[in-house]
């Protein structure tokens, strides 16, 4: 019997195995989104290292991070043990990030400024590598303990959708709860009640974590004949050249993924700096719940009512123009003194709500090119492709932070530079009117153009229309000997 035979005559799916399997992913994407969206701020904000140093730290290490996930992937594919290839790493993996996580978020403070960067950058590198020690393994475990079909991508659709619950749980509540954990703590001022707050924050995720992934390992049982593809870097730059459609796509994903992490790692500074008053964090709390309900309810309810009218490329012309539409509408109440968290959640939801369709419809988009590619190049590079959009998506995290961290140094946003006295609650007071001014359009207009720059290069480019795809979709039925659709 062969390892597919054997994969298609396996027992279904538990209820208990598909809930394990998604809890892990609400722990490692709380994780992951507290890392991506507020290492910056602590150490830049909080501790007042350099910003440009902060970026360019960063970027350094997303990049390194991208460039080593097909390390670890060929890692995990040659690994034989009791427990299988993908658990092993997944458990080691959380356990030495969940430390490292807390550690990145416990700065002594006593070092000085060169200790702390060198700090930084050391636990930035050691946390991503951790993360990718885990995260290759949990998603590359798929195939080992589901029967392909209908019931794999069911449960990695919900795998997504939970990936979505952690970061969104992360999004909204972090610095409400940064700001009650260290007032319980004893913090005096503001600056030493986020540094408490943080440490014991970071603490709780890290052991939530290491609880949802233990619930995983402890629930998922490996089918030892699973058989994992590694894809180097080589392979994926390669498919890429290859597939003129695919090289559209990732572009694309790039563009607008910049664009929105832009206004993602700026949201902060402008509700501290710009819309101030002394709860600030609570109505960036309030926005991001908002905002975070109209992503998710866009990919559930909103992209599938519009593809009952539209093509998927009408869709995304549409994605694009609520987007460019939010945010001039941010820039306008903004610059004409309309400060009202209320009149604020209309652009948030503008935005997140096209963050939610574009989510499901680059993935579209990257399946419909490994078809393209099928039928142009008459090979199948569908792990390739697929393994590139992780990369790109840290690229464009990458470039996004360092374009963030040159704004806050033009414009000397901190803690630290703002005000003298740590005891100061209303920092917008600090802030001259020009950089909040600056503020507003770097996270408004730079997204603009890059959005405005995504739109024109795919309309150019993308030619796989609804038509184009199911032309193709028919061709791969007719050499495959299934004339029938």
């Amino acid at each position: 019997m062969t390892d597919r035979q054997k994969r298609s005559t396996a027992s279904a799916l538990t209820g208990r195995e598909k809930i394990s399997y998604g809890a892990g992913a609400v722990g490692k994407d709380m994780v992951y989104m507290l890392s991506a969206g507020y290492v910056l701020y602590y150490y830049q904000d909080i501790l007042g290292i350099n910003a440009i140093a902060m970026g360019i730290i960063l970027l350094a290490a997303r990049i390194f991070d991208a460039l080593n996930d097909p390390v670890m992937g060929m890692i995990v594919a040659n690994t034989r043990t009791k427990m299988g290839r993908f658990r092993p790493w997944l458990l080691v993996g959380t356990l030495t990030n969940a430390a490292v996580l807390f550690l990145m978020f416990s700065c002594p403070p006593a070092l000085d400024g060169g200790g702390m960067v060198a700090y930084a950058a050391i636990l930035y590198v050691l946390w991503g590598v951790t993360y990718t020690m885990m995260d290759i393994p949990y998603w590359s475990m798929i195939p080992a303990f589901t029967r392909g079909g209908k019931e794999r991508e069911n449960l990695t659709t919900f795998a997504r959708s939970c990936s979505g619950v952690g970061s969104a749980i992360v999004t909204i509540f972090t610095m409400a709860a940064v700001h009650a954990i260290g007032t319980m703590a004893g913090g005096s001022g503001s600056r030493e009640t986020e540094l408490l707050g943080f440490r014991y924050f970071s603490l709780g995720v890290a052991i939530l974590f290491v609880v949802c992934i233990a619930f995983t390992v402890l629930c998922i049982h490996e089918n030892s004949t699973a058989e994992m593809k590694a894809v180097s870097v080589r392979e994926m730059f390669g498919s890429l050249i290859r597939n003129d459609q695919a090289m559209t796509v990732v572009l694309t994903i790039v563009l607008i993924n910049t664009a929105m992490y832009i206004t993602s790692n700026l949201l902060i500074y402008f509700f501290k700096y710009d819309f101030g008053g002394t709860g600030w964090y609570n109505s960036y709390t309030l926005f991001n719940m908002a905002a975070g309900a109209a992503q998710i309810l866009a990919m559930m309810a909103l992209y599938p009512f519009l593809r009952r009218f539209l093509s998927s490329i009408r869709i995304f012309y549409v994605s694009m123009a609520m987007a460019v539409i939010g945010y001039l509408i941010l820039l306008v109440f903004a610059s004409s003194g309309l400060m009202m968290l209320p009149l604020l959640l209309i652009p948030g939801v503008l935005v997140m709500a096209s963050s939610g369709m574009n989510n499901v419809l680059v993935t579209i988009f990257l399946a419909n090119t490994v078809d393209y590619g099928e039928v142009k190049n008459h090979r199948r590079d569908e792990s390739v492709i697929f393994s590139m959009q992780t990369f790109v998506v840290k690229l464009a995290s990458g470039l996004a932070v360092l374009i963030a961290s040159i704004t806050l140094a033009v414009f000397h946003l901190s803690n630290a530079s703002v005000s003298e006295s740590d005891q100061v609650t209303d920092f917008s007071l600090d802030v001259p009117a020009s950089a909040q001014m600056g503020l507003r359009m770097v996270m408004t207009l730079v997204p603009i153009a890059l959005l405005i720059a995504a739109f024109f290069w795919f309309r150019r480019k993308y030619i796989l229309t609804d038509e184009k795809v199911e032309k193709i979709a028919k061709e791969i039925d007719r050499s495959a000997g299934n004339p029938e659709r």
